[in-house]
């Protein structure tokens, strides 16, 4: 796992280690891998990229050289490409070593468009299919007639707006755009500014692709400020955002997700509870169902390959087809791109109705309003893909 563990990033980076270590903790659990020469664990390492391009490049080539076949990494579509490029450059100039990229959370749709590669896999929705899924509710909103856009500044924020202005002039082009800029990203202290101008230009909505600090922040600047619209996320239901955003958000804060605790039902409520027996603590509270369905679809693949070498087991993954605690998903052959359902939750008081759990201990959680099946969520693709 190539990650952000120190930095203004760091609790995106824990949370998504906790979440890999319970999906491998499971595996081996149940003996492992299963290969013709016996069972094999699991091994999970960690290397921190700090937030940087160039350590996570540093952290693949010290992952490589200890022996590491399989890089996971997801909390930045901007790092992500910058693997992918390594990755594509090593395994056309050192067979011998072939790396195999599973990405949990990159979402830049170039990534399995133009940009798509034999070598990577991508198991989160991209922003493309994200933004659809939102735009269910949006097109129900009839009383929306003003919205504001901000993103981070790098390549998944910037295609987030894009396609925020695309499917807005599409479905609902009698809603107008108030605002739309980018700020740096991991860099703003004090989003109090941008509240300031997100209520003058007098936006009902506010729709942002933010995440980790910079969406906390973000929220809780435009609650203190008096902003009371709506705020469509891609991210809003985790990471310190409910409790940030107060009562402030009940009925106001809409996220889209592969999967929410409060998905009504038996077998999606043993799984949450499971992970929260595993990790108790109400900080700790961050998990994903498509992190445990791609670790599954890793298994999968390399029992399938019969070998843990990266051609046939990459062959293997195209064909990964998924089920856990009533959740599935299938690998696209295509363009590496994971289908699977969609669900969008908007935010209410625990004990209300559909709102079983809370988040982070916050007394706030996310009623599932929407849920588009893989096939509704399913977009075209332009990958032209070169494979061995």
């Amino acid at each position: 796992m190539i990650e952000s563990m120190s930095g203004p990033f760091a609790n995106t980076g824990e949370a998504v280690f906790r979440n890999l270590l319970w999906a491998v903790e499971r595996v081996n659990a149940r003996g492992g891998v299963k290969l013709p020469g016996g069972a094999r664990p699991l091994q999970l390492d960690r290397y921190d990229s700090k937030g940087r391009n160039e350590e996570a490049l540093s952290a693949l080539r010290a992952a490589m050289d200890d022996g590491a076949r399989i890089v996971l990494q997801g909390n930045s579509s901007a790092t992500a490409a910058a693997l992918v490029d390594a990755i594509d450059k090593n395994n056309e100039r050192d067979p011998a070593r072939r790396v195999i990229f599973l990405n949990y959370a990159a979402v830049d749709p170039a990534l399995t468009n133009e940009r798509c590669s034999f070598w990577h896999f991508r198991f989160d929705a991209h922003a493309d299919m994200r933004m659809a899924a939102l735009m269910d509710v949006v097109r129900d909103d009839a009383a929306l007639k003003r919205v504001y856009l901000i993103g981070q500044d790098y390549s998944f924020g910037q295609a987030v707006l894009r396609e925020a202005r695309r499917q807005l002039g599409a479905q609902r082009p009698d809603v107008e755009i108030v605002g739309d800029e980018l700020h740096p990203m991991g860099k703003v202290k004090d989003f109090a500014p941008y509240a300031t101008k997100i209520i003058a230009s007098g936006a009902q909505a506010v729709v942002t692709g933010n995440w980790g600090n910079d969406l906390t922040l973000l929220v809780k600047a435009a609650r203190e400020a008096g902003f009371n619209g709506t705020f469509y996320t891609f991210y809003g239901n985790a990471l310190g955002a409910p409790a940030a955003i107060g009562d402030a958000g009940i009925g106001r804060v809409i996220a889209v997700a592969d999967w929410l605790p409060n998905v009504q039902t038996a077998q999606s409520e043993t799984f949450y509870r499971a992970f929260r027996t595993r990790f108790p603590k109400p900080a700790d509270d961050y998990v994903h169902m498509r992190l445990q369905l791609m670790i599954e679809a890793l298994v999968q693949a390399v029992e399938r390959a019969g070998s843990a070498d990266a051609v046939p087991v990459a062959r293997a993954l195209e064909q990964a087809d998924v089920s856990l605690y009533g959740q599935r998903g299938r690998m696209r052959a295509t363009d590496h791109q994971f289908q699977q359902q969609l669900v969008v939750g908007v935010m209410d008081r625990q004990g209300r109705p559909g709102v079983q759990f809370d988040v982070e201990g916050s007394g706030y959680g996310f009623r599932v309003v929407k849920t588009i099946p893989p096939e509704r969520a399913e977009l075209p693709t332009s990958c032209k893909m070169k494979k061995p």
